[in-house]
């Protein structure tokens, strides 16, 4: 009789179930779709909400800005090579808080206006496409017709 059989799969199943949800630190998604970034205050139990974005990067960028601010230059971040950070004199929660939407949602902004144009790439791409003898529907149930009237049948 085998003992622990098939348990270690569903803890695997499990981690790569949260991985694929939760896909950077200190953001979660809402069951409606929006991304959204909180932090724990270093020592106390209390959270800094850092705001509710369209997209996990945005929100996560915004963990990372406050990540930054509480924890210093060595703590881990989502995206380590692309910390951008200008001199916060006041570290409270509530400067943190809005330096870190601002960050999150200028991202946000960025990405939403990429989607958008790429959308209009393609519309424009699909118009251009001139229609050719295959786009047409052709009736298999009537006669084809001749293109020059004057050519007799025979």
């Amino acid at each position: 009789m085998e003992s622990g059989g098939g348990g270690g799969d569903c803890a695997v199943r499990a981690v790569t179930r949260r991985r694929s949800e939760k896909p950077y630190k200190g953001i979660r998604r809402r069951k409606w779709g929006k991304w959204v970034a909180e932090i724990r205050e270093p020592n106390k139990r209390s959270r800094i909400w850092l705001g509710s974005y369209n997209t996990a990067e945005a929100a996560a960028r915004a963990y990372d800005t406050a990540v930054y601010y509480l924890r210093g230059p060595t703590a881990k971040f989502n995206f380590p090579d692309e910390i951008i950070c200008c001199g916060l004199k006041d570290l409270s929660a509530d400067s943190i808080r809005k330096k870190a939407a601002e960050v999150g949602a200028r991202f946000d902004a960025v990405q939403a206006h990429a989607l958008a144009a790429a959308a209009n790439e393609e519309e424009r791409a699909a118009q251009s496409l001139k229609p050719c003898w295959f786009h047409q529907q052709i009736d298999l149930n009537k006669r084809p017709e001749l293109e020059d009237p004057t050519i007799d049948e025979g």
